[in-house]
């Protein structure tokens, strides 16, 4: 008979890999020219990056091992695989301005990924310290989705360039984002929740070229307002001073 507990540690690690694979496989269909699905594999990588941490939890089977196991997926899902669409996109007849812009979505995500592993336990569960990765990745499929609907908006190569930058410096900023993990809103309202998330994932499965995008800058713009309504607050999210204590 199978391990029942060795079972469970493979479960959660399987849908890791699974992301994995899909930033991989998208990786070759943007160096073939085929976005469109380049693009979607990365959305489903999403979902399973989404699905294997939850596994981890509901099986009480979370390991280093899966943690750094799950960064070294995201690099590849979310870093790379999103990089190499812009680039292939937008940004190849630029020469070395287009290596750079690329190469600076990588980095970031790379430092989002090292400083969430670092923090982890100093960051109110209810916010993310910086853009979480999987989310600039989504932003960054969004806008490559919305030039395969309009082909015309591959020309716009500048807005391209800013547009990865900014995705990229979010990553690495200080900009509480809201996680959703502990909400009080979700919960005193749950049906209104589940109703909206309905309706996103509707929109998304008849509208993906435009929705991703688009949900994607509503949930920046609030989290920036939010940012800049409560400026000074910051101290209650991110918790600095153990850092303060141990220097």
């Amino acid at each position: 008979m199978v391990d029942s507990k060795k079972l469970a540690f493979f479960l959660p690690n399987t849908f890791t890999a699974l992301n994995m694979a899909c930033g991989f496989a998208s990786i070759i269909l943007s160096y073939q020219g085929n976005f469109y699905y380049g693009c979607l594999l990365l959305a489903l990588g999403a979902i399973f990056d989404s699905v294997d941490g939850r596994v981890a939890r509901l099986t009480g089977t979370q390991s280093s091992f899966g943690e750094q196991f799950d960064s070294l997926s995201d690099l590849i899902s979310f870093g790379m695989a999103p990089s190499f669409l812009i680039y292939n996109q937008f940004l190849s007849g630029m020469g070395r301005i287009g290596y750079v812009v690329a190469f600076i979505y990588v980095l970031c995500g790379a430092l989002r990924l090292a400083r969430f592993n670092a923090n982890i336990d100093k960051v109110s569960s209810d916010f993310f310290q910086g853009l979480p990765i999987p989310g600039a990745a989504l932003a960054i499929i969004g806008f490559v989705l919305f030039s395969v609907k309009f082909p015309e908006l591959i020309e716009y190569k500048i807005l391209a360039c800013g547009y990865t930058v900014f995705y990229a410096l979010l990553m690495i900023s200080n900009i509480p984002f809201f996680s959703f993990k502990n909400s009080e809103l979700a919960k005193k309202n749950k049906k209104l929740a589940l109703v909206i998330i309905f309706l996103f994932l509707a929109l998304i499965f008849v509208y993906e070229q435009l929705m991703i995008a688009i949900i994607m800058g509503l949930y920046v713009i609030a989290s920036l307002i939010y940012f800049f309504k409560a400026r000074g607050k910051s101290d209650e999210i991110f918790n600095w001073k153990s850092d303060e204590n141990e220097s």
